[in-house]
């Protein structure tokens, strides 16, 4: 990941023309992590991004909307306390660290003015966000606190000084000077990409690489398809023009606001690096997206790269709890058909009460089981008795087990039948779990199973995700709309209220899956339609690796939501069956 301290650069000046003198309207922050101010500035409404997350620490402008808790954390209240309302009057990079320092002029409950200064040190793992007030140095508070337990040098804390990182003798990129290149690369005979990030600041490995390729100072290996440089590389002093030069035309770019960013994108199109500069050096070998904004470039390659990791972070309590109730569910349903099996051999105990009856004459008291004769089968059977009760209250015991036996049937019926259709639901959610491709769609999926009570509110749960469907759709080659469900909430939507009843309805036959909605509009259906359709409705299911997967359909008036059935559980008549291999664009 290339966040360095050259990308701070260039995020600090954009910051500065786009931020300074601006007033921070409002704070969030959605996650425990991360913070978003809403800054009007120039007239335009601007949202600043601050991560201090371990994997994905960053900050930037971003345009992107979030979910935000129903009850705030405890930071951005504070934040709201000191900073909301304040106005920005100054943004700086520590040196050429990664450390970056918002200045905010702010009135306080007496109407006096003061001032506050929020620091953002994005350092992987060791990541922080903390605001310390100016006049004093001491820390209000930071997003992460650091105790005396975790680190003996620093601890941020409220009201302890605010101490900067230690530092690492290094020079920054901006003050090197070619003299200084000579001395510590003149005579190495380390690795030389390793010796410009031990002595520049603000130096990644992916940037020092960029330097000594366009310094024409690499040898050209390969490791698999990507050029990198030799582990024994010895460097010459008089490179060290070579290497200054490079340096100096990156900082007049960073300067004059003239960067060029790109993403770098892999061959499945997930994105794999990215740098305020052209990486020449990864030319070639990966796809490349120019952008003209370096923070729009920032939000593009965290958005792609960290929006499957982020569902799967959302997604993995759901997952837990899906299975293990299916599990439950599963145990139960093994019960249940023990306890039928077990009912349905009932009819003995009849058999037994009737014989008992018609030989009571014949049986003396006392006995533990008597031999009669079955006239069902000309056979004679031997019978259990309890010696504790009358040969009456034997006959009288195996009837009233009999009867016992026919209600239970009844009664693990109607169970067998529930445990079967929360089975089906539950498996239908776990399909739309590991489906899901953005957060949103998790964050609808939770407030499913909350509503369902599966699952318990959290006390900073997410607002309720707008009520309006936003379902997948297609066009099929002979023009027909097709609308396909992302979850059971949404499937009921699509079924029930944006449907009408000439419309067709497809789902998977007996396998969870979404409900797809071919419009009709009034036309003739085609075979085409049809083919197509079905095959979505294959794909967006739990049968999509599979081939011919059987697909019902029937006109959406032929389905019905059976009284107090599960989201997305329903019933039809006057289908047909179509199979097709499942297929995501028609």
């Amino acid at each position: 990941m290339s966040f360095d301290g050259m990308v701070i650069g260039a995020v600090v000046h954009q910051l500065k023309r786009a931020l300074i003198g601006g007033k921070i309207e409002k704070i969030y922050q959605p996650e425990p992590d991360e913070i978003i101010l809403n800054i009007r500035s120039a007239r335009e409404n601007q949202k600043l991004y601050i991560s201090a997350n371990s994997s994905h620490a960053r900050i930037h402008l971003t345009s992107e909307t979030t979910s935000n808790p129903l009850s705030p954390y405890g930071f951005c209240m504070l934040l709201r306390k000191h900073i909301q309302g304040g106005r920005i009057s100054e943004i700086l990079q520590k040196d050429s660290e990664r450390i970056v320092e918002i200045s905010i002029d702010t009135i306080n409950e007496l109407g006096f003015s003061i001032n506050k200064k929020l620091i953002v040190e994005i350092m992987g793992k060791h990541s922080n966000i903390i605001l310390i007030d100016i006049a004093s140095s001491k820390i209000i508070d930071s997003i992460k606190r650091v105790s005396i337990d975790v680190n003996r040098f620093r601890q941020l804390l409220p009201g302890h000084i605010y101490v900067y990182p230690p530092s690492q003798g290094k020079i920054p990129y901006y003050e090197i000077t070619e003299t200084q290149i000579e001395s510590f690369i003149g005579g190495s005979t380390e690795n030389i990409s390793k010796s410009l990030m031990s002595n520049i600041q603000g130096i990644s490995p992916v940037i020092a690489e960029e330097i000594i390729y366009r310094s024409n100072l690499q040898k050209q290996e390969k490791s698999g398809s990507i050029p990198v440089l030799s582990e024994s590389d010895t460097i010459h002093r008089t490179y060290a023009h070579d290497i200054f030069n490079v340096l100096k035309d990156m900082v007049s770019n960073i300067d004059d606001d003239a960067p060029s960013p790109r993403v770098y994108l892999s061959e499945d199109g997930t994105p794999f690096d990215f740098h305020l500069f052209p990486l020449s050096f990864l030319s070639g070998y990966y796809r490349e997206i120019v952008f003209n904004d370096i923070s729009k470039a920032i939000s593009y390659y965290y958005s792609n790269k960290n929006a499957s990791n982020r569902v799967k972070q959302k997604s993995t309590d759901l997952v837990k709890l899906t299975i293990n109730s299916l599990d439950k569910l599963y145990l139960k349903k093994q019960r249940l058909s023990e306890d039928l099996l077990k009912a349905e051999k009932s009819d003995i105990y009849r058999l037994y009460g009737e014989l008992l009856t018609a030989n009571l004459h014949q049986i003396k008291h006392g006995l533990s089981e008597v031999e009669l004769f079955n006239y069902y089968n000309n056979e004679n059977i031997i019978i259990p008795l309890d010696t504790r009760y009358t040969p009456i209250q034997n006959s009288q015991r195996y009837f009233k087990k009999y009867s016992k036996s026919k209600t239970a049937i009844t009664e693990k019926n109607r169970q067998l039948e529930e445990t079967n259709a929360d089975i089906a639901y539950l498996e239908s959610v776990l399909d739309y779990i590991e489906k899901a491709e953005t957060v949103e769609e998790i964050e609808e999926l939770r407030l499913e199973l909350i509503e369902g009570g599966y699952l318990r509110k959290r006390k900073n749960s997410f607002k309720s995700p707008r009520s309006k469907p936003t379902p997948h759709k297609y066009t099929t080659s002979d023009g027909f709309k097709v609308l396909v469900g992302r979850n059971n909430k949404e499937n009921d939507m699509l079924t029930f209220k944006i449907a009408s009843g000439k419309d067709i309805w497809f789902h998977t036959k007996d396998i969870p899956g979404s409900h797809v909605i071919l419009i009709t509009e009034g036309k003739s259906i085609t075979e085409t339609a049809i083919f197509e359709a079905a095959s979505l409705a294959a794909y967006h299911s739990k049968g999509r690796e599979s081939e011919n997967v059987p697909v019902d359909y029937t006109q959406v008036r032929y389905v019905k939501k059976p009284t107090r059935a599960k989201p997305g559980m329903v019933i039809f008549t006057n289908n047909k069956t179509i199979y097709v291999n499942p297929q995501n664009s028609i």
